[in-house]
């Protein structure tokens, strides 16, 4: 068996890609926010959170390989990089980088022919989507909200789905940022941007959306004198890997289908 044998999973993208590569035998730990597949959590040690951890449960597993993710891991990943683990460290932002990924991880674990199925199959649900979306009547206009103190707007991929699925991202340029605090909005802009739906999905916390309702001022906003404002649960949605695609996806065209066929 080539490539490394003993992988600590820092974040959870990169737990379901080993599953569905056939290599979970490989995962030494996991972080505790892993939710695909489901119970997974009952399969390896828990060895992290997501930003945060005690790296001697990192190191404890004995990883000849450290997979982590974005700089709110930058800490854990320096400690384990001072203490002379190997670390890869992922930062996709985008569809095309949650595939690049994949690809990555098959190359290194020496399953390139099951890596290039699964991108395959991702690709079919996107182009399925798209089909479905080329025969819209409208495309609503739709905001996303990744948080809400202050206000975030969607990161690359969200908005990317967004567009596979036939809405509008109203926020879509801000969505190329690639800091968290510059992709921030005002409740004016949001207000101005007049979405059609409002779709939330609070990282580590439920979406509220009787308190979006509740904004001042936002009254007017098509989105909410209509009730189109919904959640995805951030497990579905912010996980940069086969999740957003397979369940992400499909949610937001729910949404967007009921709108835009009308």
């Amino acid at each position: 068996m080539q490539g490394p044998q003993r992988i600590a999973c820092l974040s959870s993208e990169t737990v379901e890609v080993l599953y569905a590569l056939g290599q979970e035998h490989r995962i030494a730990g996991i972080s505790a926010f892993s939710r695909h597949p489901a119970g997974v959590t009952k399969n390896h040690p828990i060895i992290c959170g997501f930003s945060s951890a005690k790296v001697e449960k990192i190191f404890a597993v004995k990883p000849d390989l450290i997979l982590a993710y974005s700089s709110l891991q930058g800490e854990m990943v320096k400690e384990c990089v001072l203490a002379g683990f190997e670390v890869m460290f992922f930062n996709q932002k985008s569809i095309a980088g949650i595939l690049n990924m994949i690809r990555t991880l098959g190359l290194l674990l020496d399953c390139t022919e099951r890596a290039n199925a699964l991108i395959t199959e991702l690709q079919a649900h996107i182009d399925a989507a798209r089909l479905e979306a080329a025969n819209y009547v409208r495309r609503p206009k739709v905001y996303f909200e990744e948080w809400h103190t202050p206000l975030y707007t969607g990161i690359r991929w969200v908005s990317e789905l967004i567009e596979i699925a036939g809405g509008e991202d109203v926020f879509d340029a801000v969505s190329h940022a690639v800091k968290a605090k510059d992709r921030s909005v005002t409740p004016e802009q949001v207000i101005n941007a007049a979405p059609d739906l409002i779709i939330g999905s609070w990282c580590g916390q439920a979406f509220e959306p009787e308190t979006v309702k509740a904004r001042e001022g936002w009254q007017s906003i098509p989105a909410i004198c209509n009730q189109q404002v919904f959640e995805i649960a951030s497990e579905d949605l912010l996980v940069p890997g086969i999740t957003a695609i397979t369940r992400g996806l499909p949610l937001i065209q729910a949404h967007i289908r009921k709108l835009a066929a009308v």
